[in-house]
This record gives C-alpha cells, sequence and structure tokens, in this order.
C-alpha cells in the first residue's frame, strides 16, 4: 500500500484517497464498539421517544414505542451524515465513524421494527437480509470486479459500500436476536460463539490461505450480532440473562470508548490509506 511520503516522491503519480481506513487492530476494535451502541442505542431510543397511543388491547389505550417514526428520524439524521461523508475527498475518521455507528443504530431499529412492530419473524428477517446482503454483493462485484475496501475511492463504489454495510447491520441483529433468544442460547453465550467464528475466520486468512476479501466481509458481518449480544447482556435486565447496566450506561461507555478511539486515530493518522490508480 502506497503512503502519501511516497507520492510525494513521485510527482508522475496521480494521488488519490481512499474513502474508507485501512484495517488494522483498531479499526476491529471501534467497529465491536460501534456495533455494540448500535444495539444499546437502538433499544434507548425505542423505549424512551415517540411513544404512540394503542386501544387495541383488553387493558385499554397504552402508550407503545412508535418505532418507525423513530427509525425514519434516524434514517435522516444518517443520510445527512452520509452526504458530509460523500462530500468528502479523503477518509476523514470523525465522519467515517459516525456514519458507521448511524448505520448501527438504523440498521437494528430496521430489524426491531420489522418484528415487534409488523411482526415479522427473526428466522424470516435473517433471510431476507442476507439475501439483501448478497445481492448487493453481487451488483458491486459484477459493476467495479472486486469487493475490496481498498478500491472504494469513486462515489459509487462508495454507495454500494454503505448499502451492503446497512444489510449487514440489519442481518447481524436479526441472527444476534435469533440465536439468543429465539434459540435460547443466551447473550453471552452467543457473543462467545461469533466471538469464536471470528477467530477461527482470522486464523483460517493466515495459515489456509483463505481469500482475504471474503474473510474480511465474514469478519465484518459476524461482529455485528457479537456487539449485538455483548450489548444486550450488559444492558438487559438479570431475569433475562443480562447484568442490568441498562441501556443509557451502556451506550454511554462504549460512545466515550470510540470517541477516544476516533480521536487517538485522528491525530496520529495510521488509519489512512492513499491509493495510486495511475500516472499522470
Amino acid at each position: 500500500m502506497l503512503t502519501e511520503s511516497t507520492l510525494d516522491s513521485r510527482p508522475d503519480m496521480k494521488r488519490i484517497f481512499s474513502k474508507v481506513p485501512e484495517v488494522t487492530l483498531y479499526f476491529w476494535i471501534i467497529k465491536v464498539l460501534a456495533t455494540t451502541v448500535g444495539e444499546t442505542a437502538a433499544d434507548y431510543l425505542g423505549k424512551h421517544f415517540n411513544y404512540t397511543t394503542d386501544c387495541s388491547g383488553a387493558d385499554g389505550c397504552v402508550k407503545v414505542p412508535n418505532l418507525t417514526t423513530t427509525t425514519i428520524i434516524m434514517s435522516a439524521i444518517l443520510a445527512l451524515a452520509l452526504v458530509f461523508q460523500l462530500k468528502s475527498r479523503r477518509y476523514v475518521p470523525s465522519r467515517y465513524w459516525v456514519c458507521v455507528v448511524l448505520l448501527s443504530v438504523v440498521g437494528t431499529l430496521v430489524t426491531d421494527n420489522l418484528v415487534d412492530h409488523f411482526g415479522a419473524s427473526l428466522t424470516v428477517c435473517t433471510i431476507v437480509f442476507a439475501a439483501a446482503m448478497f445481492a448487493t454483493f453481487g451488483a458491486w462485484y459484477a459493476s467495479e470486479g472486486t469487493l475490496s475496501i481498498h478500491s472504494i475511492y469513486t462515489t459509487k463504489r462508495e454507495l454500494l459500500y454503505w448499502l451492503a454495510i446497512l444489510f449487514t447491520f440489519a442481518l447481524g441483529t436479526a441472527a444476534g436476536d435469533l440465536f439468543a433468544e429465539k434459540l435460547k442460547l443466551g447473550y453471552w453465550k452467543s457473543a462467545l460463539l461469533f466471538l469464536g467464528i471470528i477467530l477461527a475466520v482470522g486464523l483460517a486468512c493466515r495459515f489456509m490461505k483463505l481469500n482475504m476479501i471474503l474473510g474480511f466481509w465474514i469478519a465484518y458481518v459476524l461482529t455485528r450480532p457479537l456487539g449485538a449480544s455483548t450489548g444486550d447482556y450488559l444492558s438487559q435486565p438479570k431475569d433475562v440473562g443480562g447484568l442490568n447496566l441498562g441501556t443509557t450506561v451502556t451506550s454511554a461507555i462504549f460512545l466515550s470508548l470510540i470517541l477516544a478511539v476516533v480521536v487517538y486515530m485522528t491525530v496520529n493518522k495510521q488509519d489512512a490509506t492513499v491509493v495510486a490508480d495511475e500516472h499522470r
């Protein structure tokens, strides 16, 4: 991978900056933190904002969370963040990771809304979002000939990238809840299961020559249910298998950690990537 200093010494090279960070340990740390926040923040928003009155039950009129309104509002905020991200000429840590966190929240809200409001099963959501994710990957590869995130320096590729990420978050939410709740595996056991699979994928890439791009996306998808299960384990009441820290405390802890790591990476610029596209 070329660096900025390399291109500074090569005036014949055209400088093109990647719009996404280099995949380092910090990348995975923030990704897991962001997925955990996506779960707990979505739960917090769903329980504390945009209530509506439901008078269809036997107990009379009661207030219930309006997940549809919350999802629309958060989707609008996400769209605004993506506009700023797309306008950037290079990777900017704050803009990029704000989009990731918001995508995590929106992906969770979409799945929760389908399950809790529209009655879709976790199994159906898992299958549908998996199909949508693979369709996005198929369109991306058919159009660009690669799924490497190191090749994301055009608007078209970046839009496909963000769409794929949205589906990975929605899929991960459904899959995480499917294993932890419907299959009754429990939150911490589900987290250990997904962590074990991720570590196995990493070992396969290192020692068994598993394709690095394939390995990256498998790990990327699995970090979502890992983060969701971790967030639920920390925030949910003890009678359902959690530690009862609450969504507010859990979200605040992980948002603070994300902020600290992003500030560190912004100052040190260790995850910036430069791509040499062609000679002038």
